[in-house]
C-alpha cells in the first residue's frame, strides 16, 4: 500500500467498486524459516478480521532488506531482528549513513534463537573449531548474517579465518546434508522447518557457546540475551542447549495511518490463537513482550491499542 498517492491514483481509488480491498504486503524471509509462516498467519488474520484490507506474505531476504522495503513503501508490515531494526532506525551498523527514522514497531513477535548446527563427526564442537572450515553465515542481508558476524568477531574470528558461505536456511540445510559445508548459523525461532527436516535424515549437533563466548557476544550486541533451546526440539538433540536469543520486531512505517495500525494491532492480539495455530513461536507474541523488548518507538496506532488494554507504555517507546 502506498500512503502517498497522486491525485490520479486517488481518483482511481474513489472510483473503485465498494467491495475493492486495499492490498497490504507483509515482508517476511525465506520459506525455510519462521518469518514466512508467521507473516502468512498475520496476513490471514488481516484478511479475516480487518475489513477493507487484503494482505499477502512476501518472500524476502529478511531483516535488512525488510527495513528498506518499509522505508520505500514497498512493504506495509515487516519482520526484523531487533538489532537490525535498531540499526536501521539509528543509522548505525549495516545502515551507516542511511538512517530510516520512519521505522515504528507494532509489536514484538517472538525471540529468535541463534542455532549453530553441524553434523555428527564434523569435529566442530566450538566456535574455535570453525577456523579454516566452510561455514554458512546466512543469506546476504539477513539478520542471521549480522548475528553470525557479531558472534564470531566478538570471539576473535573474522571472515578471513573461515570459508564463509552466504546461504539461506534451506540452502544451509541442504549443503550440510550434502557435505558442501561444515556448519551453519540459523537466527530463527525454534523449531524451524529446515533444521527439523535435516535432523530427520542426519545426526545433527548443536554447537553450544561457552560462558565466555556468550559474554563476549552479549557485550558486542546489547539486544543479545542468553536463553535455552529445549531438549527434544529436534530429533537427536535431547539436552537443553544455551543459545543467544534476539527479539523479532513487527515493523511498520510512521506514514501508516493511525487507524490502520490500530486495526492490525488489535486484530493480531485479539486473535492471537489463530497465529499460534500456524507456528508455536507466536506463543511469545504478547503485549508485555512488545513493551519490554521493542528497540524502537511504537506506532501511535499500536500505542492506542496497548493503552486500551490497560498497559503502561514507557516514554522511550513513544514517537
Amino acid at each position: 500500500m502506498k500512503f502517498m498517492k497522486t491525485l490520479a491514483a486517488a481518483t482511481l481509488v474513489m472510483a473503485a467498486p465498494a467491495f475493492a480491498q486495499e492490498q497490504l504486503a507483509i515482508a517476511t524471509g525465506g520459506t525455510g524459516g519462521v518469518y514466512y509462516p508467521m507473516g502468512g498467519g498475520l496476513a490471514e488474520i488481516i484478511n479475516n478480521h480487518v475489513e477493507g484490507y487484503a494482505a499477502t506474505a512476501e518472500v524476502t531476504g529478511a531483516s535488512v532488506e525488510n527495513m528498506g522495503l518499509i522505508a520505500t513503501g514497498d512493504a506495509d508490515v515487516a519482520l526484523g531482528l531487533a538489532d537490525t531494526v535498531f540499526q536501521g532506525y539509528s543509522g548505525t551498523g549495516r545502515f551507516e549513513g542511511q538512517q530510516l527514522p520512519m521505522l515504528r514497531a507494532m509489536g514484538v513477535a517472538y525471540a529468535n534463537m541463534v542455532q549453530i548446527v553441524t553434523l555428527e563427526g564434523s569435529g566442530i564442537t566450538s566456535l574455535k573449531d570453525m577456523v579454516g572450515k566452510r561455514i554458512s553465515i546466512g543469506a546476504p542481508g539477513s539478520g542471521t548474517e549480522i548475528n553470525a558476524e557479531q558472534i564470531l568477531s566478538a570471539n576473535g574470528i573474522s571472515y578471513d579465518d573461515i570459508d564463509e558461505q552466504r546461504l539461506n536456511f534451506n540452502e544451509t540445510a541442504d549443503a550440510l546434508a550434502n557435505g558442501d559445508i561444515d556448519a551453519g548459523f540459523w537466527s530463527v525461532g525454534a523449531p524451524t522447518s529446515s533444521i527439523l527436516n535435516l535432523a530427520t535424515t542426519n545426526k545433527i549437533v548443536l554447537i553450544e557457546l561457552g560462558e565466555e563466548e556468550m559474554a563476549a557476544a552479549a557485550a558486542a550486541n546489547p539486544v543479545f540475551a542468553v536463553t535455552s533451546l529445549a531438549g527434544g526440539t529436534y530429533v537427536g538433540v535431547d539436552a537443553d542447549t544455551p543459545v543467544i536469543g534476539v527479539p523479532n520486531v513487527l515493523v511498520v512505517s510512521s506514514e501508516m495511518p493511525d487507524d490502520l495500525a490500530y486495526l492490525i494491532t488489535s486484530a493480531m492480539y485479539e486473535n492471537i490463537a489463530e497465529l499460534q495455530a500456524v507456528h508455536p513461536a507466536a506463543n511469545q507474541t504478547t503485549v508485555d513482550l512488545a513493551l519490554s523488548a521493542s528497540p524502537i518507538p511504537l506506532h501511535p496506532g499500536a500505542i492506542r491499542y496497548f493503552e486500551e488494554k490497560g498497559a503502561t507504555v514507557p516514554d522511550k517507546l513513544r514517537p
